[in-house]
């Protein structure tokens, strides 16, 4: 898995947060443990989308530093967008916007709308798009935050009494029940969720 450096992630062994920080760094603190005699199975997430993060714990910590540190990709300049036809650069006249073209199915009556506004329809549906996308933003955010949280709390918590319960409060924003449901869990695996679901609370 191509990782940047400053993804902070927390690693588990079993139900124990094992270590939590830059993913380098949580990385060898695993391998330490593995080395010093681990049973329990370690996972390592992803702090903000709880994605499972893949290390290859061959060889020594030095070696596993220097494979992740090897498999840092760089994130590219941002360049000047361009139209996905490649199209030759311009001289003089409109600028391109970054424009990717794609078909788009309406109704007659609903072109017939977008033609009649300023600027015709590809500028109106730039605008309408625009709009939702900040009309959203706070639900996305929170549909984000659920989903990470929930993800977690599958890999982690499925066997835990009340799961079921505590998952039906994340999603219905019930922070009473869902204190209630998890209180029981162990305690790294109830702090850890209980932070991932604060920002699906907010």
């Amino acid at each position: 898995m191509n990782s940047s450096q400053s993804q902070t992630c927390s690693a588990f062994a079993g139900s124990n947060l094992l270590a939590s920080g830059e993913l380098a760094q949580v990385a060898v603190a695993a391998k330490a443990a593995l080395d010093g005699g681990e049973s329990a199975s370690i996972l390592i997430f992803d702090d903000v989308t709880s994605q499972l993060v893949e290390v290859d714990f061959r060889g020594t910590a030095t070696d596993v530093a220097q494979r992740l540190a090897a498999s840092t990709v760089a994130e590219p300049a941002l360049e000047p967008a361009v139209q996905a036809n490649d199209e030759p650069a311009r001289g003089r006249g409109r600028p391109k916007l970054g424009v990717v073209p794609r078909e788009v199915t309406l109704l007659p009556r609903h072109w017939e709308w977008l033609n009649a506004q300023p600027g015709g329809a590809s500028v109106a549906l730039r605008k309408l798009v625009e709009a939702a996308r900040h009309a959203n933003e706070g639900k996305d955010r929170q549909r984000k935050a659920q989903e990470a949280c929930y993800r977690f709390m599958a890999a982690m918590a499925g066997d835990q009494p009340g799961f079921e319960e505590a998952s039906r409060a994340l999603f219905a924003g019930d922070t009473v029940q869902w204190a209630s449901q998890i209180a029981r869990w162990p305690t790294d695996i109830r702090n850890h969720a209980d932070k991932l679901a604060a920002a699906a609370f907010a």
